[in-house]
């Protein structure tokens, strides 16, 4: 989702870190990954103790007027050994001038010793969103307002078979209720998710999607809150169908990639990189499809933003590509930098990708470490991309 935030949330932002002094001392540190069998037994030392203290966040955007809400940002680790990586958890909620609202809770685990990977999400989205279509050649003109709830829960259960590696089970649910289209598209005709030949009759009714199956994941990143370095993917078969419940019959098949690496011999300059692409069969409802831009529903794409720049699904369909690079720079103080640039497509199938079918997005942004010993940081983006205006983006944690 777009979020253009006022200068006062971030000035609320800047003085928060007295909050956290107890647990952020003056210097980062770098999270090691588990040990391999046979390695020195690792440092001990008192157990982190997550903080709860809420940070309030106001924004602005066309779709919802002005809102506001708070977060709660806890990042801990499960007893002295200092080799496993910290777990972390996301409680957002917020409440909109046009009587929408989020409530949103994502999570990170690792256990203790790493044996067990824990991850997912449980939402609540009252949303108001603009809808252009399914396809990658959709027009701006038929924008149009698409309301409706959302209720996601997500969750991996995977047990480590090695160092760093992780295989179990995925269960995603996702309900869609109450949705409206309302008035006309910018076209002046009717409202374009009414007339849209690619949305069946049953995908403007409630809409229940259930689906379960194997995961797969190698996380090597020193950190998962902000990388240095590392290698991170996640490989996942989602089989929708009437036993778990679902309306509709689908597979969805996905790969998410990531490289994390310093430049120029520090870790004051990070190139991460990512490709990321979700491909399906059967017949998927217009809400699960692949799209281009952040997508409500965090936990589907490991909680990365996809082409920022790009509005909200802006371009949607069933299989769906995307690759961006992004170069983080330190720069003084808790403040660093970063450019960052994406391409991608959908398509009905992969035979109908064409070289002049890609779309692109891109842009430049700050950081303010808001937890240095955590790498916890508040990123402020300016970007825009094919078909999209520029705006400024607004969230907690990297992008990916």
């Amino acid at each position: 989702m777009r979020f253009i935030y006022s200068l006062l949330t971030l000035s609320v932002l800047a003085a928060a870190p007295s909050a956290f002094a107890q647990v952020t001392p003056a210097t980062d540190s770098t999270t090691t990954t588990a040990p391999a069998p046979g390695l020195s037994q690792p440092r001990k030392l008192a157990s982190d103790k997550p903080s709860f203290i809420p940070v309030p966040i106001a924004f602005y955007q066309q779709e919802t007027g002005f809102a506001a809400g708070a977060a709660i940002l806890p990042v801990w680790r499960f007893g002295t050994d200092t080799t496993v990586r910290k777990s972390n958890a996301r409680l957002i909620a917020w409440f909109s001038q046009e009587k929408q609202s989020t409530i949103q809770l994502t999570h990170t685990i690792f256990t203790p010793g790493e044996k067990l990977f824990l991850s997912g999400e449980l939402s609540r989205y009252d949303q108001k969103l603009f809808y252009y279509g399914v396809g990658n050649d959709n027009r701006e003109e038929a924008e149009s307002d698409l309301e409706f709830k959302l209720i996601v829960f997500d969750e991996k259960v995977m047990p480590r078979i090695a160092p760093n590696l992780f295989v179990g089970l995925r269960y995603r649910l996702t309900s869609l209720t109450d949705i409206t289209a309302p008035d006309n598209a910018e076209d002046g005709g009717a409202n374009y998710f009414l007339r849209d030949p690619r949305i069946d009759p049953r995908e403007r009714e409630n809409t229940l999607s259930s689906g379960i199956g194997p995961s797969l994941l190698y996380d090597g990143r020193d950190n998962v809150l902000a990388t240095y370095s590392g290698n991170f993917v996640d490989a996942h078969v989602l089989v929708n169908g009437g036993a778990l419940g679902s309306d509709f019959k689908f597979t969805r098949y996905q790969l998410d990639a990531r490289h994390f690496q310093p430049l120029f011999g520090s870790n004051n300059t990070i190139l991460a990189l990512q490709y990321l692409t979700q491909l399906h069969t059967g017949n998927v409802p217009f809400r699960e499809m692949g799209g281009l831009g952040a997508n409500l529903g965090g936990a589907i794409y490991n909680n990365s933003g996809l082409m920022r720049g790009l509005y909200e699904t802006r371009f949607r369909d069933r299989q769906m590509m995307t690759f961006q690079a992004e170069v983080r720079q330190k720069l003084f103080w808790r403040i660093d930098a970063a450019a960052f640039l994406g391409a991608g497509q959908v398509g009905y199938k992969l035979s109908d990708y064409t070289f002049d079918g890609t779309k692109f997005a891109g842009g430049a942004g700050l950081r303010f470490r808001f937890n240095r010993r955590d790498r916890l940081n508040v990123r402020l983006d300016y970007a825009g991309g094919t078909d999209t205006p520029p705006s400024i983006y607004f969230a907690v944690g990297e992008a990916f």
